[in-house]
């Protein structure tokens, strides 16, 4: 089972929020994610200022094994993506809840942060 570190959130389609004091989070996949998906070989990000709806499409992983679209966990404007996964994207496996980020959001509502998956229920999803 893989870790899941406990100031995180999650939602049923296997993204993590990390909520920061200032209204900002950033957005990855799991670690459960991205060891389904197998080696990544691509990211697909949004452009800087997409306004997203909770649930809505913002992205593709690609791996060796498929693709996969990544959802948005909340509603929030995009504030920054990492660029790093341009050129490596295999950060996200190798460091899914570090330097694997995605986005960085704007929540629309910082509260919305509070109605997704804690770690042990997401765990009790992936077991």
């Amino acid at each position: 089972m893989s870790t899941l570190p406990a100031d995180l959130k999650y939602v049923k389609s296997h993204e993590w929020l990390k909520m920061a004091a200032d209204g900002t989070a950033l957005v990855g996949i799991s670690d459960y994610a991205q060891n389904s998906l197998g080696d990544i070989t691509f990211v697909q990000l949004p452009k800087i200022g997409t306004v997203l709806r909770a649930g809505e499409t913002f992205g593709v992983v690609e791996s060796v094994k498929a693709a996969s679209d990544v959802y948005a966990p909340v509603a929030g404007i995009v504030l920054e993506v990492n660029k790093a996964l341009d050129a490596n994207p295999e950060k996200v496996n190798q460091s899914p809840y570090a330097d694997g980020w995605m986005l960085k959001l704007k929540l629309t509502n910082p509260s919305d942060a509070f109605a997704l998956l804690s770690p042990e229920d997401y765990g009790k999803l992936t077991a």
